[in-house]
């Protein structure tokens, strides 16, 4: 039967730094400077009152007191911003898909494909949420990924939605048979489907345009 959890359902994120640490400031000795990007990098000052909405809308929806960086970098496109915000606050934050499962996907794609930016945000998401999965003290989600302490349903959820990321034409009918019998309906597989080509945008857009881990992030502390 699949893992559930009720308070899991259309959960936003809540950003809590309590026991997460990745040792991120590693992260800042790259080739671009923390706050460059190949895009523009708009600050909320800078920004039109339109880009503005936008950012007061994706602070308020994952409940962080800062716009992210992978927004920023498009703060100079309403257009896109507006497209892609809305995209992935409807594939990623809404749904019956519990969202620590979706940042472990997000996640875990991130990591195999070597984002950085993504595998360290989304990894952050993801470990303040481990409660939600477990109750033992010191328990990271993202480190037991493939261990007995993860939901069978997750660790077949987070292998299958990985495949049909990185090698879309992989996918086979056993794929959904193995989501099936893990206990998600179709509904949830078509959503669980859809953090394959969400990750896929995220990641483009976030080694694309070069930007670094944000420095509220970096300061999460232990």
């Amino acid at each position: 039967m699949r893992f559930h959890i009720d308070e899991m359902q259309k959960i936003t994120i809540i950003f809590t730094v309590r026991k997460i640490n990745y040792s991120l400031y590693n992260y800042m000795n790259q080739t671009l400077p923390q706050n460059q990007s190949r895009y523009r990098m708009v600050s909320y000052d800078e920004a039109s009152p339109e880009v503005q909405k936008i950012y007061d809308d994706t602070k308020k929806t994952l409940q962080l007191p800062f716009v992210l960086n992978w927004f920023k970098c498009q703060g100079d496109n309403a257009t896109l911003l507006k497209g892609n915000w809305s995209k992935l606050k409807n594939t990623l934050m809404e749904g019956e898909v519990p969202n620590v499962l979706k940042q472990l996907i997000i996640y875990n794609v991130s990591k195999e494909r070597g984002c950085n930016y993504c595998s360290h945000a989304h990894g952050i998401f993801a470990d303040s949420m481990s409660s939600m999965i477990s109750e033992d003290e010191g328990f990271k989600a993202t480190q037991h990924i493939n261990s007995p302490s993860m939901p069978v349903s997750y660790r077949t959820a987070v292998q299958i939605v990985t495949k049909a990321a990185l090698n879309h034409s992989d996918i086979s009918d056993e794929d959904f048979s193995s989501l099936e019998k893990a206990g998600f309906t179709k509904r949830e597989i078509q959503e669980l489907m859809a953090q394959a080509d969400l990750v896929n945008m995220l990641n483009t857009i976030a080694d694309v345009s070069g930007i670094k881990i944000d420095n509220e992030l970096l300061e999460t502390p232990e």
